[in-house]
């Protein structure tokens, strides 16, 4: 049945068998097997319309068929159903696809950047009249500048002494590099545009899909690592009795929060087009009968009296 679902039909399959139903209508009268071999082509295109005038097609012969076979004609009608159901014809509007993969790549750049940028938090000079040096850090470690413009940086001496809002928020940093690597790559292969998946655009839209979702979870990761960062910056700030030195919100948090937003926000978007589905029963129209279920179609197959089975 996937062999089925995912077959899609060559441009010149469909022109050449266009061709020939229309030069039969032209005369007045379509055979039964010019009429089948034509739908079975329209309903095997990307496109939906073409989906949409093959199911018309085999509703036709469906009710001018005899029992045994309706049969058959049923079976092609619920795939032709199913593809148009699932959006398996056209699977998204490429350049909304485009426009997706462009907004994860992009955030995925950001969380590049936010993760060495050094003011992740930076020593306030409210209240200081004379301010001699000044404090920045972010997840790695801690540097100082003095009056003179003199800079001095040290890596933070041990991981496990360091604060657990800290560790957390390395490790989030690092998994949302991960999932938008993977994000990246994915939806590199799952666009239409891409050549790398192939004709398969069942395949294609599955990878594109849960490649949206691993945006989402960088977007996620990022999101919750630099807002726990920058809750225990304001929860210092505003606590009276807090005896250390006060900070505020660098532009490493503002650059990974912008990387978040744009990370979900194509990968919601990479997600939601591709239109993933279920496998649910589609109602049929016009169905009498029993629903042929066996597998679909082969080469090796014997041929019928429509000659369906050399075009799959």
């Amino acid at each position: 049945m996937e062999a089925v679902l995912s077959d899609v039909v060559a441009p010149e399959d469909l022109l050449k068998f266009e061709k020939k139903y229309n030069s039969e209508l032209a005369k007045g009268a379509v055979s039964k097997e010019t009429k089948f071999e034509y739908a079975w082509c329209l309903i095997r295109s990307k496109y939906s319309q073409d989906i949409k005038k093959g199911i018309t097609l085999l509703e036709e012969l469906v009710q001018k068929a005899s029992k045994d076979d309706s049969r058959d004609f049923l079976f092609y009608l619920a795939v032709a159903n199913y593809r148009l159901k699932l959006g398996r014809g056209e699977v998204m509007d490429p350049i909304v696809e485009v426009v997706a993969v462009i907004l994860g790549f992009i955030g995925w750049i950001m969380v590049g950047v936010a993760i060495p940028n050094r003011y992740w938090r930076t020593s306030t000079v409210d209240g200081n009249v004379i301010t001699t040096s000044t404090i920045y850090e972010n997840l790695w470690m801690s540097c100082a500048t003095d009056s003179t413009g003199v800079s001095n940086c040290r890596d933070f001496p041990s991981m496990l002494a360091l604060n657990g809002y800290i560790q957390a928020s390395r490790a989030l940093m690092i998994a949302s590099v991960v999932f938008g690597t993977f994000g990246l790559l994915g939806s590199l292969i799952g666009i239409q545009c891409s050549k790398a998946g192939g004709e398969n655009y069942v395949l294609k839209g599955r990878i594109a899909g849960t490649s949206g979702v691993l945006f989402m979870l960088q977007g996620l990761c990022t999101m919750v690592a630099v807002s726990w960062y920058a809750f225990n910056i304001t929860q210092n700030f505003f606590d009276p009795y807090y005896p250390g030195t006060k900070y505020e919100i660098g532009e490493g948090l503002y650059i990974g929060w912008c990387s978040a937003v744009l990370a979900i926000a194509g990968g919601a978007v990479l997600t939601c087009s591709c239109k993933l589905g279920t496998e649910e029963k589609y109602p049929l129209p016009h169905a009498r009968g029993t629903v042929y279920s066996g597998p679909a179609p082969t080469r090796s197959l014997a041929a019928s009296t429509y000659g369906r089975n050399a075009y799959v």
